[in-house]
């Protein structure tokens, strides 16, 4: 399994379930067009883009094209890999018919060939230390849910953050997970709550 730091940026659910077979990371679903209007899905790249980065996978189609070229104009800040998958005339298995112009999206990429495709943009796997990850139990022991004011304290902590206030609890969860160490987090919460 690849191990990267970057969120990856797809286009929809289909192409996730797919790379989460192959990448241990982040990853972020378009929801093809709906990307345009979504302004906290757009907030989230753009702060995955300023802290970690971010890699764009979407098909070689030109929805594919259209998504990926809207989204490098909207971050103006951080860091862009784009990863490419090369034209493959076909279907995928779940589809009746193949796409408009004939060719395999990210979901009906063979494994060797998304992994080869990350291999040409440089995308190797992280060797960083193993970091714990912080649980939802960590998330209840300190306060941020199952508590009275819960959400009151996630609003805190996604405002240090710099994070879209809307931010699900499981969204938030998988953010500081990216972004965090568990003592980080301990430490934040304890200021937050100081203040």
């Amino acid at each position: 399994m690849l191990r990267v730091e970057q969120a990856i940026i797809v286009e929809g659910k289909y192409d996730k379930i797919k790379l989460s077979s192959i990448i241990d990371g982040v990853i972020i679903p378009t929801n093809g067009y709906g990307i345009f209007k979504d302004k906290e899905k757009l907030a989230l790249i753009k702060f995955y883009a300023e802290k970690t980065g971010i890699i764009i996978l979407t098909d070689s189609d030109s929805a594919g094209f259209l998504i990926r070229n809207y989204i490098k104009g909207i971050v103006s800040r951080g860091r862009i890999i784009n990863v490419y998958i090369p034209d493959i005339f076909g279907k995928e298995k779940r589809k009746i018919k193949p796409s408009s112009e004939g060719k395999i999206g990210v979901e009906g990429m063979d494994k060797e060939v998304i992994m080869e495709a990350f291999a040409k943009a440089g995308i190797v796997s992280s060797e960083g230390e193993k970091r714990d990850s912080i649980s939802r139990l960590d998330f209840y022991e300190l306060g941020l849910s199952g508590c009275a004011n819960s959400s009151e304290l996630r609003k805190k902590l996604l405002k240090r953050l710099k994070l879209p206030e809307l931010l699900s609890t499981q969204g938030l969860l998988e953010v500081v997970n990216t972004i965090l160490t568990k003592d980080e987090l301990v430490n934040i919460i304890a200021e937050i709550k100081g203040d």
